[in-house]
């Protein structure tokens, strides 16, 4: 598959800095960004998703996630 045009770019999303929870860790914080990235392993044919990034509650390192498991908080 081709790189998609709008690879590694900003992706709208309804909740944008706003909060959410991570369904998959229970991680509740900010949604930070939604980027579209190649999430295939080295050597293996691309698999582009949509990741999700979330600001936990009080700071610290943003947590990625597939987008489908972030839910309004």
């Amino acid at each position: 598959m081709a790189t998609p045009r709008d690879a590694h770019t900003e992706v709208p999303h309804a909740l944008l800095r706003r909060p959410v929870r991570d369904i998959a860790s229970g991680t509740e914080g900010t949604l930070m960004a939604v980027l579209v990235e190649n999430t295939a392993a080295v050597g293996l044919p691309e698999r582009w998703a949509e990741i999700a990034y979330v600001r936990p509650v009080g700071g610290g390192r943003e947590l990625s996630t597939a987008v489908a498991n972030i839910e309004a908080v």
